[in-house]
């Protein structure tokens, strides 16, 4: 199943309607479930950040959120980054210090995450397996891990022609 959305998001023809309306969807879900409050502001973020599968850092999403919101200031962007982090509606590309959108967020997962150097779009594949494996490698060598963040750089289907 995981493979067929990876290969769905990878593909030359991709309705990128189909991932914001399932980020907010799901958002939305996971927000009453767990009693939290997904405020406009928060909404809006997250939408800013699914626009495209381009990562996007946090004073551009302010820049953009000020178009209408124009006293925004950047502890809103961070406090909304934080919260929808929290909840795993977006992941932290660390080497960029952006953010994308989660394809997954309604389960529970670990995700490497694919930037591709041309496009400079970033998709995330499910890497639950490899996550595993470090963890036990870690405790093999009595290290406790925190946070682990795989990213791999390259090209995407659509560059590599």
């Amino acid at each position: 199943m995981q493979q067929n959305t990876d290969k769905k998001v990878l593909q030359t023809a991709h309705n990128h309607k189909d991932c914001m309306q399932h980020a907010l969807q799901t958002a939305e879900q996971l927000c009453k479930q767990k009693g939290l409050r997904f405020t406009t502001a928060r909404k809006r973020i997250l939408e800013l950040i699914c626009t495209s599968h381009k990562a996007i850092g946090a004073y551009d999403l302010l820049d953009l959120f000020k178009q209408e919101e124009p006293k925004a200031k950047p502890v809103t962007i961070y406090r909304a980054l934080d919260f929808l982090m929290e909840v795993g509606l977006v992941h932290k590309i660390e080497s960029l210090n952006a953010f994308i959108g989660c394809l997954q967020s309604e389960k529970q997962h670990q995700c490497a995450i694919l930037i591709c150097n041309d496009c400079k779009n970033a998709y995330e594949v499910d890497a639950n397996p490899v996550y595993e494996n470090l963890f036990e490698l870690s405790q093999s060598a009595q290290f406790t891990a925190q946070n682990i963040t795989i990213e791999l750089r390259g090209l995407c289907v659509n560059c590599n022609h």
